[in-house]
């Protein structure tokens, strides 16, 4: 990729090779198909294919569906794939071994499980979220309260309220972890523990969390989570989804979707629904196997990865980033926490003119994306992304903004998908 123009820094490109090169999460990008001459920052919102993927949904196409047919369910395993999955996503977010299921959407496992927790919690009539949480997740939850009993609500404070806010009449706080817009992070363990301490029960969003920060549900006691796989765990546009139900839950919490795979034998297709024993009553329809065996694939990934190791690296790369722009670039404020422990693995910034700006980047190479009403996000995904790519992107930055490049008509024409 050719740049516009040097960045007027002490720090040297080579300097950052440097770091490249005795990088131990370095060997992972060769494990990902990535375009020739892109800087793709924008895993947080979908992340690249890895190399794995084709042939093993390939081999699913041809081989198993294809030649098997039917009998695929039984020889290479189908049914037991949420599980399998679940597991794998388990180790990432500090989950205990058969808490976890791959199936569905994030918005329809989070129905699930607040109409499982309210149930759980009666007498009580307040979600407590946050107005940085994902509109999805209020939308649902709004619902969710309306379908339960007489006087349930949805409650949203401001993100630095919600500590105070978790009262005596709060059933469920419910909120993500990590701001889809600023990348800030919030404390799950002492918001949890609050939670418990006020009777509430807990429930966080892992999609801007899992593959991205350290996440400790049993360490920090956590009741139910869920979260998307198509962001930082790589699994594809439309990927299952994940959820969590804590084993304490398990036995008393009951999923509002009785679909027949959570029934306790859905082979005898009974006409009176028992939910089946453990996380497994939380599947609702046949799994969606195109799509769960590429996210198995691209779970692969992360076999023997430390999740300390991406943590250190994502700070990193967000503090050069937010430093290199700082130095290089006018115009901008920074949306996202300056504490590199205050924030996910995004750097968010704020410019009113930051669609455009956004767009002229893609087209250079550099694939952020943009959130209304003002802000640019740049994810940094350590297992792809180089320190050598941070400096890179912040020329094509400066370059886009010194000839004012984002003019352009066609940057600033609104796509459907923004």
């Amino acid at each position: 990729m050719t740049l516009a123009m040097p960045l007027a820094t002490s720090l040297r490109r080579a300097d950052l090779e440097a770091l490249d090169a005795v990088d131990p999460l370095a060997g992972k990008r060769g494990e990902f198909l990535l375009p020739e001459g892109v800087i793709y920052l924008d895993g947080n919102s979908l992340g690249p294919l890895p190399a794995a993927v084709p042939a093993r949904v390939e081999n699913l196409i041809r081989r198993q569906w294809g030649e098997d047919l039917i009998v695929s369910w039984n020889k290479h395993g189908w049914m037991d794939l949420p599980g399998k999955v679940g597991n794998r996503i388990a180790r990432l977010i500090g989950a205990e071994p058969g808490s976890v299921i791959s199936a569905d959407s994030t918005s329809v496992n989070l129905f699930k499980l607040v109409c499982a927790a309210l149930a759980l919690n009666p007498g009580r009539t307040t979600i407590l979220s946050d107005s940085g949480n994902f509109p999805t997740d209020l939308y649902i939850g709004s619902c969710a309260a309306a379908l339960m009993a007489a006087g349930v609500s949805l409650r949203i404070v401001a993100p630095e309220a919600v500590l105070d806010a978790i009262d005596g009449d709060t059933a469920l706080v419910m909120l993500t972890g990590v701001d889809y817009r600023t990348g800030r992070l919030h404390d799950m363990a002492a918001i949890t523990a609050r939670a418990h301490g006020k009777g509430a029960l807990m429930l966080w969003d892992l999609a801007h969390s899992a593959g991205a920060v350290p996440v400790d549900l049993v360490g920090c006691d956590v009741d139910f989570a869920v979260g998307c796989t198509y962001k930082y765990l790589n699994g594809g546009p439309g990927a299952p989804a994940f959820l969590y139900v804590a084993p304490r839950h398990q036995a008393a919490a009951r999923s509002p979707l009785s679909g027949w795979l959570g029934h306790e034998a859905p082979f005898a297709f009974d006409l009176d629904y028992r939910p089946a024993e453990g996380i497994g009553r939380f599947i609702c329809g046949t799994p969606n196997m195109l799509s769960l065996v590429a996210l198995d694939a691209a779970l692969d990934v992360w076999d023997g990865v430390d999740m300390a190791a991406i943590r250190t690296k994502s700070m990193v790369l967000g503090d050069l980033f937010i430093r290199l722009v700082e130095q290089e670039c006018e115009g901008f404020v920074l949306a996202s926490p300056r504490a590199a422990a205050a924030r996910g693995s995004q750097v968010s910034l704020r410019h009113p003119e930051g669609y455009a700006i956004v767009q002229a980047l893609i087209a250079r190479g550099v694939i952020g994306d943009f959130r209304a009403p003002d802000v640019l996000r740049f994810g940094f995904c350590p297992l792809y992304v180089r320190h050598a790519d941070v400096w890179d992107a912040v020329a094509h930055l400066k370059a886009v903004m010194a000839a004012g490049e984002w003019r352009r008509p066609e940057f600033r024409a609104r796509a459907k998908v923004t």
